[in-house]
C-alpha cells in the first residue's frame, strides 16, 4: 500500500500544476513535451518517415458517448476560451494539454465530418487541427483511450462530440477517475 501511496504522490503534483497554468493568458511558443517530439523524431529518423496517423481524427465511444480521438485513440478536448479558430493555449498550458498538430491537412477517420476539419497556425508556425473552428487538444492525465480525465477541468476542457460541439455531461457515476 505504501508504494502505491508514493506513486500517485508525482501523479497528483503534476495534476495541481498543470491545472495552475491551465488559465494563463500570458502567451508562449511551448507546444509540445520535449520528450515525445525527441521519440517522433527518432521513429521518423528510424524508418525515414513520420509517425502513421499522425493528426488523423476519427470517432470512438467513451464514458461521455461518442467523442473525437486522435489517430491513437487518445480523446480530444476544446478549450472554451479559444475562438474563431484561434489556439490561446500556450507554454504551461499547452505542456498539460498538448496540441494535436500536422504537417499538412488531417484525415478524417470513421465518424468524422471532413468539412468540419480543418488547420490553425500556432504562433511558432506549426498546424494545430481543429473541428468546427475549436482547436484541438489532447489531455496528459489521460493514460488510454476511451479516457475521458480532461472533461470539465477548470470548467473551461471539454471533449467534442462529432457535430463539433463541447460535451457538457459528466462520466458516468461507475467511473473511477480522479478529479484534478
Amino acid at each position: 500500500m505504501r508504494t502505491r501511496r508514493f506513486a500517485t504522490i508525482p501523479v497528483l503534483l503534476a495534476g495541481a500544476l498543470a491545472l495552475t497554468a491551465c488559465g494563463d493568458d500570458d502567451g508562449g511558443t511551448a507546444d509540445r513535451d520535449p520528450a515525445a517530439a525527441a521519440e517522433g523524431e527518432a521513429a521518423e529518423a528510424e524508418t525515414g518517415e513520420a509517425e502513421t496517423g499522425e493528426g488523423d481524427v476519427a470517432v470512438a465511444s467513451t464514458d461521455l458517448g461518442e467523442v473525437l480521438v486522435d489517430a491513437d485513440g487518445m480523446t480530444l478536448y476544446l478549450f472554451t476560451p479559444d475562438g474563431d479558430g484561434v489556439s490561446t493555449c500556450y507554454d504551461d498550458c499547452a505542456a498539460a494539454w498538448p496540441p494535436l498538430t500536422v504537417e499538412d491537412e488531417p484525415a478524417a477517420g470513421d465518424g468524422v465530418d471532413a468539412g468540419l476539419l480543418g488547420t490553425t497556425e500556432r504562433e511558432d508556425g506549426s498546424l494545430q487541427v481543429t473541428y468546427n473552428d475549436w482547436p484541438l487538444y489532447l489531455w496528459q492525465g489521460d493514460q488510454e483511450p476511451g479516457d475521458v480525465t480532461g472533461q470539465n477541468v477548470n470548467d473551461v476542457w471539454f471533449v467534442v462530440s462529432p457535430a463539433g460541439e463541447a460535451v457538457q455531461d459528466s462520466p458516468s457515476a461507475s467511473d473511477d477517475r480522479m478529479d484534478y
